[in-house]
């Protein structure tokens, strides 16, 4: 995967997650998503790990899920807890 795409995608992240600043993602392909029958669309997802604290000062770890297609946009950005 290139790492302009990363990038972009670390960057959408941090900007809407600040917490998860600094933590790389682990990168792994999603599968051929199927445009139409002869255009194939290759998607990334990223997963970010990172802690932060809740208001009872208890650290919690959070998820952010990133998936990404070949051109680097980002199309579903999810984060648990």
């Amino acid at each position: 995967m290139n790492e302009r795409i990363i990038a972009s995608a670390c960057k959408e992240v941090y900007r809407r997650f600040p917490e998860m600043r600094g933590a790389p993602p682990k990168v792994y392909p999603f599968g051929p998503k199927k445009n139409n029958a002869t255009n194939p669309a290759l998607r990334y997802l990223l997963i970010f790990q990172g802690k932060g604290e809740a208001e009872s000062r208890k650290q919690l770890t959070y998820t952010v899920r990133v998936v990404v297609n070949s051109q680097g946009k980002v199309l579903k950005m999810s984060m648990s807890r």
